[in-house]
Parts: structure tokens; C-alpha cells; sequence
């Protein structure tokens, strides 16, 4: 979805007309929790439900316009009998990802666990009938894993979601719409989620963009239902994926399918602001299992963007699609395990950092634990490496892995690092501690 100049002009027009969130003042609660979800870098997105039955993405009722009346025949048939949550969250933890961010409700309105709210759901509209976000829940816990809960604002099945710029195809009735009933129902739905699962990470919503073209700027409530969220459980975060300047209320920015700054997809134009960052990307081109997309990035290149995005002082958030039968792709299993032994050398460089005192550079970026400078050579300089450091700042250098010393030289506002001269690693680090 690309940013039109009609929708730059209704964001600024919403900027004036939304509820005000100037009493939001993160606790203390919230602010460790920032903290432990900056130093976390790496997480995995996992985008699964009943339409990866149909294997075209997550997104298959809107694009093939299925009728809203037809689309939940397929829960009849969901049976990922190969589904083992252990088996999930082990994968993650061997790829050096700290958080699974998982789709509880994707905008096709299947609840992807065991909700009193309506019988559209895992376990009593499916053969399976096993409430997978349980299983997952419990699996993170034993394996030291955080858990963070997908949740969509809009719903192509249910007749009360006041219809938005997409679903429109999907032969749904006007004259049930109710928001009042259907806000109703998002927050029983959250509050479910809050209070039967453990402690959750946090909440990640989207959909909001759905109401973007509306004559007359749509109000979705967020202070109430943000503030029911933090109630509900005081360490958990609020992300909204709405490609927009953070509102009060939310704890982390996000930027879809790309680094903050950039805007090569057309989501990610808002200004990079003061919250904890999140960039999420797919490992292949879609979020939701497709049968025909083989097209996966390389390890080397998911690497580099783990790295990019941490010189950053951003989270990557990479995404998994499972198959219908409930496993990992083949590929995707390969990728976490190929990232899980690079994170297993170079994983000290990446968690528990911050973007480092020298900002991202054609040749790479740096990172930073206290006095520790990690610098990341993603291409090699024809010479040796400028960094803008005083030369009196800087005790020593050496190479990251072999712990042999790099040459400092003094230059002109600041220091050259002598390079040697083969480097086959796909990410060169240097560490450099300073004074």
C-alpha cells in the first residue's frame, strides 16, 4: 500500500481531529519493558490461519474476492495435524530471536484461539479443535521465549466492522454494521487474551490504515482500548502497525518492510521518533504461507539486514508463514538455523546493544554495549576504515572473532583501522573499546 498524497493529506487533517493521549505517561513497568525489548534486537513474526489452506497469503479473501459467506467453509477442513509448538519455539531460539510475534486474528476475522467471544475459532470451528496459542504460550514459557500477540483493528467476516476501503467484494450486508458492538467485542477479545494466556509481551495491532480514505476521520478508540491493555497487564507493550507517527499511548514504533528512514516499500515515510524501533519483513515476499512463493532473500542477506537494523538501534522482526499442516517451511527452517549459527558467534554484537556513537555509513554500521564499539563491515573499504572517533577515546582494536589486534592509525577528526587484507565473512566486525 503506497502512501497517495490524498492519504499524506488525511493523515494531517486525522493529526488534528483524534482524541487527545496527553495523559499517557508510560510507567516505570513500561519503560523496563522498552528496554528489555531493545536489547531483545531479533524477533519472529509467524503469520497463520486458515488461509494458508489456500496457499496466496494471508490476504487471499480479499484479493480473490471469496464471499464472506463461502470463506469460513475452510475452517472446516483446518487440520495442521504436523502443528508442535516445542518445535516452533526451538527453531526461533536456535535462530537467535528472542520474541515470537504471532497472528491471533488476522483481517479475516478467525480467532486463532479459544475465545468465548464467537464460535469462529480454532478450537470450535475446526476438526483440530486444540487452542494452538495455549500450546504456544507454554512453549515460550518453558524455553525463556517472549511472546507477543498479532490482533487485527478490521474484520472482512464479521457484519458489525464498519465496512473500510478493503472487503468490499465480500458480499457483506450494511445494515448489521454496529461499531459500538464490534469495539465491544475487540476488547473482550484483547482482555482474553490478556488474562488466559500469561504474560504477553505485547500487543501488535493493524488495520487501522483500513479507514484511512473515510470522508471524516474515523476515531477507533485506541485511548480506551490502550489503556484497558496496560491495565490489564502493566509491562505489556502497545505497537500499532499503522504507518504513521506514533500516537500517545503506543510504546513502539514500527516500520513495515523497512529500516527506519526508509521507504522503499511506500509504508515507512512518518519521521523516526523516540520509541523503541521495529522494522518487520518477510523472509520471502509474502507474510501468510503461498504455495507459489519460493522466492526466499539469502542468508547473507536477512543477516545484513538483522545487522543494518541494529546499527540502527531498531528490532528486526522476521517473518515465518507455516504451512497448512502446521510447520515451518522447509526454507524458512533452513534460514533460522543458517542466522542461528551466525548469531551464535556474533549474537554478543547484536543483543543487548544500542545503536553505536558512530551513525550507519556506506561501509556499514556500528553498535554499542558501554565502552564496547562493535563496527560492522557489511563492504569493504578500498583502504582502511575512517571512523570520526578521537584517537584519545579508543584504548584498542581487534578483530571481533580471531581476537587479533587491528593497527589504529591517527587521522584527520579522527581514526583509520587497518584492515586485513581477506575477509570472507559476511559481516566483519571490528571491536573497539574505548576510554
Amino acid at each position: 500500500m503506497k502512501l497517495s498524497k490524498t492519504f499524506a493529506a488525511l493523515l494531517f487533517c486525522f493529526s488534528l481531529t483524534i482524541p487527545s493521549f496527553s495523559q499517557y505517561r508510560p510507567t516505570e513497568e513500561i519503560i523496563k519493558a522498552q528496554q528489555r525489548f531493545r536489547d531483545n534486537k531479533f524477533g519472529i513474526f509467524i503469520h497463520w490461519g486458515i488461509y494458508s489452506l489456500l496457499g496466496h497469503g494471508e490476504w487471499v479473501m480479499n484479493n480473490r474476492d471469496i464471499d464472506y459467506r463461502e470463506y469460513p467453509k475452510l475452517a472446516s477442513a483446518f487440520y495442521p495435524h504436523r502443528f508442535n509448538a516445542d518445535e516452533w519455539v526451538d527453531a526461533v531460539k536456535a535462530s537467535g530471536a528472542r520474541y515470537i510475534t504471532v497472528t491471533t486474528r488476522h483481517h479475516d476475522g478467525f480467532s486463532m484461539f479459544d475465545t468465548r467471544q464467537s464460535d469462529y475459532n480454532i478450537v470450535k470451528a475446526t476438526p483440530f479443535g486444540r487452542d494452538v496459542m495455549k500450546e504456544l504460550s507454554e512453549a515460550c514459557r518453558r524455553k525463556g521465549i517472549a511472546l507477543h500477540f498479532y490482533y487485527s483493528h478490521l474484520d472482512w467476516y464479521r457484519t458489525d466492522y464498519p465496512l473500510g476501503r478493503t472487503g468490499k467484494k465480500l458480499g457483506r450486508p450494511t445494515d448489521g454494521i454496529n461499531w459500538k458492538g464490534y469495539y465491544a467485542f475487540m476488547n473482550a477479545q484483547l482482555r482474553e487474551l490478556l488474562t488466559n494466556y500469561g504474560p504477553i509481551g505485547a500487543i501488535w495491532f493493524d488495520g487501522w490504515w483500513d479507514h484511512d480514505e473515510d470522508p471524516q476521520p474515523f476515531d477507533w478508540q485506541l485511548d480506551e482500548q490502550y489503556a484497558m491493555i496496560h491495565s490489564l497487564q502493566p509491562s505489556c507493550l502497545v505497537i500499532n502497525n499503522h504507518h504513521q507517527a506514533p500516537n500517545e499511548g503506543e510504546d513502539v514504533q514500527v516500520f513495515e518492510r523497512d529500516l527506519p528512514g526508509e521507504n522503499k516499500a511506500g509504508l515507512s515515510g512518518q519521521a523516526i521518533g523516540r520509541l523503541p524501533l521495529e522494522t518487520c519483513e518477510t523472509m520471502n515476499r509474502t507474510w501468510g504461507y503461498s504455495i507459489t512463493d519460493t522466492q526466499y532473500k539469502s542468508t547473507d542477506d536477512l543477516i545484513r539486514l538483522l545487522v543494518k537494523a541494529a546499527g540502527l538501534d531498531a528490532n528486526l522482526l522476521l517473518n515465518v508463514g507455516p504451512e497448512p499442516n502446521g510447520s515451518f517451511p522447509a526454507e524458512a527452517v533452513r534460514r533460522l538455523h543458517e542466522m542461528g549459527q551466525w548469531m551464535n558467534r556474533y549474537g554478543a554484537t547484536i543483543h543487548d546493544t544500542r545503536g553505536g556513537m558512530v551513525p550507519p555509513r556506506d561501509w556499514g554500521v556500528t553498535t554499542q554495549r558501554g565502552k564496547t564499539l562493535f563496527v560492522h563491515i557489511l563492504n569493504l573499504p578500498d583502504n582502511g576504515l575512517f571512523l570520526p572517533i578521537e584517537k584519545k577515546l579508543v584504548k584498542k582494536a581487534v578483530d571481533f572473532i580471531r581476537r587479533t589486534d587491528i593497527k589504529i592509525v591517527p587521522a584527520r577528526n579522527g581514526i583509520l583501522l587497518e584492515l586485513p587484507e581477506h575477509k570472507s565473512e559476511v559481516d566483519f566486525v571490528v571491536e573497539v573499546t574505548l576510554a
